[in-house]
């Protein structure tokens, strides 16, 4: 059951940090040394392409090194005990998304909080996943690949980037939609998990876009659709899923910023006013828009209230496909 007090009090406490004066009246001897970003997947990632992205902006404005560490392991459950129990000074921060909301439902035990032990800081983007198959693969839409998996029920298996993922999720959504049995395969990381799908050595990935747009485009891959409701515009003739024989699947990716939950309200309310204008700069939002992300931005109440309805959203359908991950 969720904790509605604490959410109420992570809102509130949310609210309470300054977000409308200008980020150099805020947190005014910070920093004064280098800041972590942490990842919880390995290099070459979508999560760790968007900290990279974010931090080398941010490192501009602080002058102060901004370092990216990858912390890959349990599906982000290293990174986030990690930064869980790092100083609540400001220096590490937590780059993460889904799995912030569904790590409590797949896993019997978590060594961390995910709404007590963090503070939200700002949303960073939004993203659609795409469906791809090796260019092996005898499926070139994702009606052909439904077929595929009847004919060879029991043998067909995809990969992630680790369990709770969204791609974990959006591979489970579409057994379940398109009544199609397939074997997941979590990897540390979507680019180990890419490395196994280009010689086919896995049948399907559902990765997000930034990660997996390149191959696509070089032909590396063959992708068959995205996973939004709609059509993203960077490939505006790249069908969805739901439109391709299975309605009603619509899934995107999410990452926000992070950081332990008694970091200081003027800090918290600096990164934030610093990554919203970052993901504003005009080289940070054209990249993001050539990759299929959508930089978003929030008040660090505002990804509060996101995260409460991300929670809301996954619990029941992670119990109710009674999906597990052990420890």
């Amino acid at each position: 059951m969720l904790n509605r007090r604490r959410f109420i009090s992570l809102a509130a406490t949310a609210m309470a940090a300054p977000s409308i004066l200008p980020s150099r009246a805020l947190g005014a001897n910070w920093p004064v040394k280098s800041v972590r970003v942490v990842v919880p997947f390995a290099p070459g990632g979508s999560t760790d392409i968007t900290a990279r992205l974010v931090s080398n902006r941010l490192q501009e404005v602080w002058g102060q090194s901004v370092v990216v560490e990858n912390k890959p392991g349990a599906g982000g459950n290293i990174a986030a005990d990690m930064v869980a129990h790092s100083d609540p000074d400001g220096y590490t921060i937590f780059i993460v998304g889904p799995g912030m909301a569904t790590n409590k439902f797949l896993y019997p035990s978590l060594s961390y909080d995910p709404v007590g032990d963090f503070a939200p800081v700002s949303m960073l983007i939004t993203q659609p996943n795409m469906m791809c198959v090796p260019n092996s693969s005898p499926a070139k839409s994702v009606r052909e690949f439904i077929a595929y998996c009847n004919e060879n029920k029991g043998k067909v298996t995809y990969a992630s980037s680790g369990n709770g993922t969204t791609l974990h999720l959006s591979g489970e959504l579409f057994k379940r939609l398109a009544k199609v049995e397939m074997t997941h395969i979590p990897y540390r990381g979507g680019a180990p998990a890419i490395n196994d799908l280009i010689p086919g050595r896995v049948d399907v990935i559902f990765d997000n876009v930034p990660s997996i747009v390149s191959h696509v485009r070089s032909g590396t891959v063959r992708g068959l659709a995205v996973t939004t409701r709609e059509r993203i515009t960077i490939l505006p003739d790249m069908p969805t899923i739901a439109e391709s024989g299975v309605p009603g699947f619509d899934v995107s990716s999410w990452f926000g910023f992070f950081v332990p939950v008694k970091t200081p309200l003027d800090i918290i309310a600096r990164i934030s006013a610093d990554t919203n204008a970052a993901l504003a700069y005009p080289s940070i939002k054209a990249r993001f828009d050539e990759l299929g992300a959508v930089p978003k931005g929030s008040t660090p109440a505002e990804l509060a209230a996101f995260l409460k309805s991300e929670i809301e959203k996954w619990g029941p359908v992670i119990q109710e496909a009674k999906i597990r991950v052990d420890n």
